[in-house]
């Protein structure tokens, strides 16, 4: 079982997973963006809930004595209250599948480029041409599919560029550092709860009292257990493993599984460009994905 997990097949299988987790994740953010709780709520949720179910973990394991206090303090903030807010914001003024071209599309450029300073990692040409071609066709997929329109949702797409910054550093810390499961949960739930709930409380509007139950329960479960335990370990993990340039073209591919998603799911229409589309996400991960020769 060691060898496996320390193996490039367990990373491979949590790329699989994440890109699954964000593809449901891109969906219920928008439903819980557009619902009567506001985007602090969102937070609240995502940290909260986290934080209860790390807590336990934390304390057995001593959290605070496996982490440098610098590297905590930068990883809280990576993976802290201005990122996710400012997440959750893009989704009030753009569509859901532009979260997926802007925020997804964008982490293998941002992350080949952090890996490279940070981590003195080549760029390679092949590595570029598959980033290249993941951003062409998800920007098309999203052109075809969700009526793009730069002119009514450029804020949200701001946003949702700012939220593939702040991932694509965590995820090239998350090699960098050899971040490990109790970390994550330490810096991403329990701090980041610690310092922003009592604000969200005292000073923050909130929607809880005009939203319905479903949509509160669906929310806490999803943002609180979902993204910010499960798949921020499994995105570490990943990042260990296979690389976080891998690991980022993985994420990228959100927009075209997700049109294939809305196929299956909600029977909608995928047209032969929106094919094509979907086939230059998959060449793009392949040419990022595949091991060069050493």
């Amino acid at each position: 079982m060691t060898d496996f997990l320390k193996s490039d097949k367990s990373g491979y299988m949590a790329c699989l997973m994440v890109m699954l987790i964000w593809v449901f994740w891109l969906i219920v953010s928008r439903v819980g963006a557009t619902s009567s709780l506001t985007v602090y709520d969102l937070a609240a949720m995502r940290y909260g809930i986290s934080a209860v179910v790390s807590l336990p973990f934390v304390i057995y394991f001593k959290a605070w004595n496996s982490l440098p206090a610098k590297r905590a303090v930068v990883l809280s903030i990576v993976l802290g209250p201005l990122y996710i807010i400012t997440v959750f914001s893009g989704f009030i003024y753009a569509p859901a599948a532009h979260g997926g071209i802007f925020m997804n599309g964008l982490m293998p450029i941002f992350t080949i480029v952090i890996a490279w300073v940070l981590l003195s990692t080549a760029i390679e040409l092949r590595k570029v041409l598959g980033a290249i071609c993941i951003i062409i066709s998800a920007t098309f997929l999203g052109l075809n599919t969700s009526n793009l329109n730069l002119t009514q949702s450029w804020l949200g797409d701001i946003f949702f560029t700012l939220g593939g910054l702040f991932f694509a550093v965590f995820v090239t810390l998350s090699r960098l550092w050899d971040i490990k499961t109790i970390d994550i949960l330490f810096c991403g739930s329990i701090l980041n709860a610690m310092i922003y709930l009592p604000l969200w409380y005292l000073f923050l509007p909130t929607g809880f009292g005009t939203t319905d139950s479903s949509i509160i329960l669906l929310q806490g479960v999803y943002q609180g257990l979902i993204p910010n335990l499960i798949g921020l370990v499994l995105i570490a993990h990943a990042s260990r493993t296979v690389g976080a340039d891998v690991t980022a073209a993985f994420m990228a591919t959100v927009p075209g599984f997700g049109a294939i998603l809305g196929v299956v799911l909600l029977s909608e229409q995928m047209t032969f460009g929106d094919s094509i589309a979907t086939l230059g996400i998959t060449l793009g991960l392949f040419l990022i994905a595949v091991r060069g020769k050493n």
